[in-house]
């Protein structure tokens, strides 16, 4: 076969000029790229660049025993706006005319119609920061706008405005258990209550989230990339109910109040399990706005600020006596107005000529004499052992964020006089929960069980991590348990503010305490007092604990200070949860001989 040699050469040489202009191309291509337009193309590639943003982790919600939130996170937008961008906003007839549709500063001013701002504020951030850089492409409109303003401006469709999605905390019961939950700092960062104390259950994990833009500033959609996934919080569930909580606020508040006192409040607990139901305050917080409370105000002084009880220790005192057999509600004590031995010396509040009293009537006319008289048959170290095994000079298992111990010095430190006093309820302190826990002891068989507050973390699979700690105690036996709440009956029944205290259909029992007010310098403040009540009902079947405490008092500086608001507050209880009321015959207890 004949080949034309002349016709390969020419394809051959063909093929080399293409490769050759191909190369050519490039070149001319880079140089193009690297010298000529390198500034126009590396700021495209700028504009175009990843961005990185937040995906936010939910901080979870806190929630009352039925499930109702007294904290929860709720969506908030910050608005920006791409200044070089702003424009009057067009559209493309169907004849392929441009048209304005909204002018830049018909916009701007339906936008601040929205947010509630001044239109001329809204053109000057835009005006200012093209002022400051005519090419800026961000530029802050306003912060935190509600989904609901939100959702209005995004139906403007203006498309040079952008938008931040980012969680703020919202308590939808106000001050209502408020001292409970604690607050979040403008930054989100936990300060006080249960939001600080238990931030590790409810603190999401933030994620991130990559995406492209183009030059103008706009998101290129399909491009997000989530780099790392975020982690909601988990739910907090508490034992407090929100209705109980928010009874005994308003009582509390009513009652510091008429009395003139400096604060107060009111525990309830539930007698078979340890649960607290309220811890109610006044003054309280507000954690929507916390700084309208003073620095004082903003905590829980139930579990911060411990108090010297007065007389509500005295049925712990009896207990241990009764107890260790040395004693029965029905003993005969015979018993003087003061006591002057053992280098000790003290009165009862009163003076009154020497009284055939029983252990039940040591207790209902509150005797320091009487009750001294009858704790001194237990030795110093097993009073203080008393002291420690009902749950004093301890937290209590809450952990809630600065609670304190209270005070109970070893039995060998204590002087000839507060040998006796601790007996009568001064030379120690104790919480309010404390207090409390001394009564559910008591009334459950003389089985302390872990004072809770913090019921589980719910996490956003539904799983539940416990959180109550602690193990059920028996501290006396059941025997001197029933024999204490006979004594708390008989001041019911008997005592100074029977009266007051008597709630139609239950029996109940009461002790009431007035504890001059420490100095912290080993001296009391003079004519001051914490004034307080502590009770059970019912007494044949005991389901509650309710503990009032007003500080200084000046209207009615006695116990009787606080019996309305225990009254109001038990009755409210016992109505709510249908308690059955105490069958009949109620019995008579013996006071005197």
């Amino acid at each position: 076969m004949h080949v034309n040699r002349t016709a390969v050469r020419r394809r051959g040489a063909a093929t080399v000029v293409a490769v050759v202009a191909v190369l050519v191309l490039f070149l001319v291509r880079l140089v193009d790229v690297q010298l000529v337009n390198a500034q126009s193309i590396n700021e495209e590639a700028e504009g175009r660049r990843g961005v990185t943003s937040t995906i936010w982790g939910d901080r979870g919600d806190i929630l009352d025993a039925s499930g109702t939130v007294l904290a929860g996170s709720v969506d908030r937008f910050d608005i920006t706006v791409s200044p070089r961008n702003v424009a009057d906003i067009t559209e493309i007839t169907s004849d392929g005319e441009e048209v304005v549709v909204m002018t830049r500063d018909d916009a701007l001013a339906k936008l601040a119609s929205i947010t509630g701002q001044d239109p001329t504020q809204v053109t000057s951030i835009v005006d200012d920061a093209l002022a400051a850089d005519p090419e800026s492409n961000y530029a802050l409109l306003t912060r935190s706008v509600t989904l609901e303003q939100y959702e209005a401006v995004r139906a403007l469709a203006i498309p040079w405005l952008y938008y931040e999605r980012h969680p703020a905390r919202v308590y939808p019961n106000g001050a209502v258990a408020g001292n409970l939950t604690g607050f979040l700092g403008s930054d989100s960062t936990p300060l006080a209550g249960l939001e600080n104390s238990l931030d590790s259950c409810l603190a999401g994990v933030d994620g991130e989230l990559m995406y492209e833009r183009g030059a103008d500033g706009v998101q290129i959609p399909g491009s997000e990339v989530t780099i790392t996934e975020m982690q909601q919080g988990g739910d907090l569930m508490l034992s407090i109910d929100l209705d109980t909580q928010w009874y005994a606020q308003q009582v509390i508040a009513s009652e510091v109040q008429r009395m003139g006192g400096q604060y107060g409040h009111i525990t309830v607990q539930e007698v078979k399990t340890g649960k607290l139901v309220a811890v109610a305050e006044w003054p309280s917080v507000d954690p929507n706005n916390p700084g309208l409370s003073e620095p004082d105000d903003r905590g829980s002084r139930a579990f911060t600020s411990p108090y010297e009880p007065g007389s509500t220790i005295k049925p712990l005192t009896a207990a241990g006596v009764l107890d260790a057999g040395l004693t029965t509600p029905d003993e005969h004590f015979v018993v003087p107005d003061s006591w002057d031995q053992d280098g000790a010396s003290f009165s009862d509040d009163s003076n009154h000529p020497v009284a055939n009293w029983t252990a039940a009537g040591i207790m209902a006319v509150s005797s320091n004499v009487g009750i001294a008289m009858m704790g001194q048959r237990l030795s110093a170290d097993a009073r203080y052992d008393n002291l420690v095994n009902f749950g004093l000079g301890s937290p209590t298992e809450t952990g809630f964020l600065g609670e304190e111990s209270g005070t109970v010095h070893p039995a060998s430190e204590w002087d000839p006089q507060t040998n006796y006093a601790t007996m009568f309820g001064q030379g120690l302190e104790v919480t309010a929960p404390q207090m409390a826990s001394i009564y559910q002891t008591i009334a459950n068989g003389g089985v302390r069980l872990p004072v809770s507050l913090a019921q589980g973390c719910r996490a956003a699979d539904g799983t539940v991590a416990p959180l109550t700690s602690g193990e059920p105690r028996q501290v006396i036996s059941p025997e001197a348990a029933a024999q204490t709440l006979t004594l708390l009956e008989a001041t019911a029944q008997s005592g100074h503010n029977a009266a007051e205290t008597s709630i139609p259909g239950y029996r109940v029992g009461v002790k009431t305490g007035t504890a001059q007010i420490s100095s912290g310098e080993g001296t009391y403040l003079d004519g001051q007092y914490m004034t307080s009540m502590a009770g059970v009902a019912p007494i044949d079947d005991p389901r509650y604990v309710v503990v009032v405490s007003i500080m200084d008092p000046t209207t009615t500086r006695s116990s009787a200070a606080t019996a309305p608001a225990w009254k109001d507050v038990m009755s409210y209880v016992l109505e709510k949860n249908r308690v059955p009321t105490s069958p009949q015959p109620w019995p008579t207890i013996q006071t005197s001989y």
